[in-house]
């Protein structure tokens, strides 16, 4: 309810479940997603977590695959990338220091204007049909 933008959240076990969040939102205004990174840095035990990636709402925040497609896709690191510091968990040694260091907040959303000049391109989708008439032809290629 705090962040009601929020649609969904996945903390991979990957990301041992404090040291990376995964957060689709609903975007509706241009930084919404930094807003949202300092939003969840500010919430109880998320101010351990390390690294946040924020999504679009149609994103599949489960799906580790899709999220790398779509962070590698939308990210400009000058523009979407957020470094900042605080809090960390105790269990975590990487930090140059117990209980503190730096945090990445990384803005994989599509941009929207106010946050590029240029056109964003539309999303691309495949109909049901052409998505199986591809996989089924997989096999016939050598490729399984």
């Amino acid at each position: 309810m705090i962040v009601s933008e929020i649609v969904d959240m996945n903390l991979p076990g990957e990301g041992v479940f404090h040291n990376c969040a995964i957060v689709s939102i609903n975007k509706t205004y241009p930084m919404q997603a930094q807003k949202v990174m300092h939003a969840l840095w500010g919430m109880g035990q998320m101010m351990n977590t390390k690294i946040i990636i924020i999504m679009d709402g149609d994103v599949d925040v489960h799906d580790i695959k899709t999220v790398t497609w779509k962070t590698l896709s939308n990210v400009d690191p000058r523009r979407d990338l957020v470094i900042t510091s605080g809090p960390l968990d105790a269990l975590d040694h990487s930090s140059p220091y117990p209980l503190h260091g730096s945090k990445l907040g990384v803005d994989a959303t599509r941009k929207i204007q106010g946050e590029t000049d240029r056109p964003w391109p539309d999303e691309i989708t495949m109909s049901k049909e052409i998505i199986d008439l591809v996989n089924a032809k997989w096999k016939d290629y050598g490729i399984t």
